[in-house]
């Protein structure tokens, strides 16, 4: 479903996004003045690996899954894109097929720059390419730090780490308590870590034993942040 504008609440997630908030007030408004708001449901798929590029997306609410297919044909999950976040320029730059499927996780709010308009923004705001260098080395810092902690460091501390990212991310307050309101099982969160569902069933219970997490059918609840970066730092 295609909707004019975007609500409050889904503006003020654009606007924050930390790479977002870093541009002059001219390109953002630029940019905002050329996306279109597009909202879709769950699971609605919005890239396939090996198509051609065709739009620069952000994600305005809800989550987008980034997977790819393993050798076995099973849908395997990479990482999934938070509000405020902005994805698709990759393609776009080097003319090359998409890298990864991309999906609606729940119910998803984006805004959309088609190619010719993206095109347009860069030859009229020099600003735009600088800001875009800066996105794609932040973009491959943090996976050469994921890179580092698969090669170095137990499930234990990746899975703690991993689970406090998501707190961050998709955190809501409940006094005391972080609900991470991204709807998880078991199994896509082992997909993230690159670890089997039993292995990170059991380092969850250990969490949970230590006070740090509770668990909850599709939910985590994160009880103690110190707890979890003890954990992580082991």
């Amino acid at each position: 479903m295609n909707t004019s504008v975007l609500t409050l609440d889904e503006r003020s997630n654009i606007e924050s996004g930390p790479w977002f908030a870093k541009l002059s007030p001219a390109l953002r408004e630029a940019i905002l003045a050329r996306s279109t708001v597009r909202r879709v449901a769950d699971g609605a798929m919005l890239g396939a690996r090996g198509t051609p590029a065709q739009d620069w997306i952000a994600v305005a609410k809800g989550a987008v899954r980034v997977s790819s297919v393993s050798l076995s044909g099973k849908q395997v999950t990479l990482t999934y894109v938070e509000p405020g976040t902005w994805f698709g320029d990759i393609a776009l730059f080097d003319g090359l097929p998409r890298t990864h499927d991309a999906s609606a996780h729940g119910q998803t709010t984006l805004l959309i720059v088609r190619k010719g308009d993206f095109k347009e923004l860069l030859a009229q705001h020099v600003e735009l390419y600088d800001a875009l260098l800066r996105l794609n080395c932040r973009r491959l810092r943090v996976m050469f730090d994921t890179i580092e902690d698969l090669n170095t460091r137990p499930l234990a501390a990746r899975l703690a780490k991993q689970v406090m990212l998501l707190a961050r991310r998709y955190g809501v307050p409940e006094g005391e308590e972080i609900r991470i309101g991204l709807q998880l099982a078991q199994e896509d969160l082992a997909q993230l870590l690159g670890a089997s569902r039993q292995r990170v069933n059991q380092e969850l219970k250990g969490f949970e034993r230590e006070g740090a997490v509770r668990i909850e059918p599709t939910r985590l609840v994160v009880l103690s942040k110190d707890k979890l970066l003890a954990i992580a730092e082991r």
